[in-house]
């Protein structure tokens, strides 16, 4: 989430009319994230997450996004759900841009997850992916391994500001991912951002799911290797098995990996490392000044990359080969 367009009062004012969803008591921007304009409101109602659709969002997409939250949550998945305006609609336009009012899902995010959050987290992955199925809009994901080298180009000429040698370390692995990225293996709706921002806990449990603004159809087992990346790594970003092994052991009591799955982990670990460095560092050279946004940094993801450049083995991440097998 972030603010990359303001609004007025009485933009808002004259926006809301349109929902029966009271009138408008306060707002304020919320400045996580990199993706989208996003406020939190509080009407005589409800409180509502307002979400304003950038430039780079497609609106060709936002059928998808809207309707995967609607399909998920009639499956019993808990993330927040599109509030329809008068005329039916779940889509409007404020200051500009493409807007839609979000219902508010009660939760705060885990700084310090542990690893019986992790397993959490891996349960709920896993009732996503098998919730997803039969969802009647697909969606390629534009950041997996055919859109990493287009990303690559625009950054590539000022890598190495971030980190010196950068620049041939990206080119090198980007070269043996698209050479090695595996095909075949299980695919279906995934999350593809499921970092501790996008989950909520209420006292020490899972209480949802939010921000499905990355969802597309891919690997399930690339959306694991997401969450490996996004929850199993520490400050310091050594791995910590203890928590992978939450995480893959929620997940596979609720849908067991293939053996396919289980031994391309390796790989869609590394790629899903790489995807995060890549935004990261497009954000991190291209965010224009003053903008209400929290960069985030691109060299936590060079370091996890690095670590699983040299994993040996899936039982490194804290998978048991026997139940994958």
């Amino acid at each position: 989430m972030a603010v990359y367009t303001d609004i007025t009062e009485d933009e808002l004012e004259r926006f809301l009319a349109q929902y029966d969803a009271g009138s408008l008591m306060s707002y304020k921007g919320i400045a996580e994230g990199v993706e989208n304009s996003n406020f939190l409101l509080h009407t005589t109602k409800a409180p509502y997450i307002l979400t304003l659709y950038e430039k780079r969002v497609d609106p060709a997409d936002l059928p998808f996004f809207l309707g995967l939250m609607q399909h998920l949550a009639d499956r019993g998945l808990s993330c927040p759900l599109p509030v329809a305006r008068k005329d039916g609609e779940q889509l409007g336009e404020l200051a500009g841009r493409p807007a839609a009012l979000i219902s508010f899902l009660e939760g705060m995010w885990l700084r310090k997850p542990a690893a019986h959050h992790c397993r959490q987290v891996g349960e709920a992955l896993a009732r996503m992916h098998l919730a997803g199925q039969g969802f009647g809009i697909s969606r390629k994901n534009a950041l997996s391994v055919s859109g990493w080298r287009p990303l690559w180009d625009k950054s590539e000429t000022r890598a190495d500001e971030v980190e010196p040698g950068l620049k041939g370390e990206i080119a090198a692995e980007l070269d043996h991912l698209e050479s090695h990225w595996p095909k075949n293996l299980p695919e279906g709706v995934i999350h593809a951002d499921l970092f501790p921002d996008n989950v909520f806990f209420l006292d020490d449990k899972l209480s949802g799911l939010i921000d499905f603004y990355f969802a597309c159809n891919d690997f399930l087992a690339y959306d694991l290797s997401v969450c490996l990346n996004a929850w199993c790594f520490e400050k310091d970003w050594s791995y910590n098995i203890t928590k992978g092994m939450a995480l893959i052991e929620g997940y596979q009591s609720v849908r067991p990996l293939s053996a396919a799955e289980a031994e391309a982990l390796p790989l869609l670990c590394r790629g899903s490392a790489l995807r995060f460095l890549l935004t990261r560092l497009y954000d991190w050279i291209m965010t224009p000044p003053g903008a209400m946004v929290t960069k985030k940094d691109p060299k936590e993801y060079l370091r996890k990359l690095r670590f699983h450049r040299n994993v040996k083995s899936v039982a490194e991440y804290g998978l048991d080969l026997k139940v994958s097998a």
